[in-house]
């Protein structure tokens, strides 16, 4: 995995919060040799918190390298 230079931490979805929903969200990125996401796919987790994640690894910047690379991500919520 490449390392991460900038995360955005996801915004738990107020919808969320009322549910008191917590859980795992997978996400693949592919991401570009300077380091910039390019996109991002659901990969697995709760449809409410997916969005948010996406939303979050989207603005993520990697360390540059010599090709594009796919990263699996995992993001974690609790409403606690």
């Amino acid at each position: 995995m490449r390392r991460i230079v900038r995360r955005a931490v996801p915004v738990y979805p107020e919808i969320a919060k009322r549910m008191n929903l917590a859980g795992t969200v997978r996400v693949l990125a592919d991401v570009a040799p300077d380091g910039t996401v390019k996109s991002v796919q659901p990969v697995g987790g709760s449809p409410v918190l997916i969005q948010s994640a996406m939303d979050a690894v989207n603005k993520w910047k990697f360390a540059p390298a010599s090709a594009e690379s796919k990263e699996l991500i995992e993001l974690h919520f609790d409403p606690k």
